[in-house]
């Protein structure tokens, strides 16, 4: 009984780090992309063309036209 209980202890706690490093990483690639778009609108501020924006933003051209 003891060992059944500190399996599913040990379960629950695997499952709460699994969601926290993938919320982590959500919010690092969120953050990653929020810094794209705005180096973007700053290039496109500077009259840059588009494709030197897509090529150092890594964002798609449809995304930068719909700056």
């Amino acid at each position: 009984m003891y060992n059944a209980s500190l399996k599913h202890k040990w379960d629950n706690k695997n499952v709460l780090d699994y969601a926290v490093e993938t919320a982590e990483q959500e919010g690092e690639a969120k953050g990653k992309h929020k810094q794209a778009i705005e180096m973007a609108l700053g290039m496109i501020a500077d009259n840059q063309p588009i494709e030197k924006i897509a090529k150092y933003t890594k964002l798609s051209i449809k995304e930068i036209q719909s700056l």
